[in-house]
């Protein structure tokens, strides 16, 4: 755990972790999306001031990158487990659970930090949205992999579309996240993966 020293214009050096302060940015990014999160918002739920921002963090887009990185770490964490389930069924359906299980935490925001970041971003956020975008690819290019390797053992229909696959589980994905943030309750989301599981292709 780290601590940096802030050095204020007068007065005494304060210290605080930077472990704590980055996990504070991530819950009002996370709540709030890149643009809507402000230095303010930022500063206050940190418990730091600006200065000591920029010194330890950078910009507020260098925060958000770490913020982002520190949420692929701890939260997204159930993508890798999915990818080594044994059937195909099995990473689709522990994937949405995760993912599900990730949305309605009681004691997070609800939503996905990516989704909300590459939905809600305009102009000036466009490079904010880019790096969202392309670690989202990333993660894509691995489960159609893994669902290509599920078709190549015929685990999965030889008549299969893996990319159509990876999209319908993507969307859900996606559309929980939407309906997370907007008050969808666990047991609706629950339905909707099930609904779903009834609609994967069988061998």
């Amino acid at each position: 755990m780290e601590t940096v020293i802030a050095h204020p214009a007068k007065g005494r050096p304060r210290e605080f972790c930077v472990d704590a302060a980055l996990a504070a940015a991530l819950n009002v990014f996370w709540s709030k999306g890149y643009e809507g999160a402000s230095l303010n918002d930022l500063t206050e739920a940190m418990g730091i001031t600006r200065p000591s921002l920029y010194a330890a963090f950078g910009n507020k887009e260098a925060l958000f990158r770490k913020a982002l990185d520190l949420y692929q770490e701890e939260k997204l964490c159930y993508i890798g487990a999915s990818l080594d389930q044994p059937t195909a069924r099995e990473v689709a359906r522990h994937l949405l659970c995760g993912s599900l299980a990730n949305q309605t935490s009681s004691c997070e925001p609800h939503g996905c930090l990516g989704v909300i970041s590459s939905v809600a971003c305009g102009a000036e956020a466009e490079s904010i949205r880019h790096e969202v975008l392309e670690r989202g690819k990333v993660a894509r290019a691995a489960l159609v992999e893994r669902l290509e390797r599920a078709k190549a053992e015929g685990d999965l229909p030889a008549t299969a579309d893996v990319e159509g696959l990876t999209s319908f589980l993507y969307a859900i994905v996606q559309g929980m996240a939407v309906q997370a943030g907007a008050g969808a309750t666990r047991e609706d989301l629950e339905r909707l993966v099930d609904t779903s599981m009834a609609m994967w292709p069988s061998k």
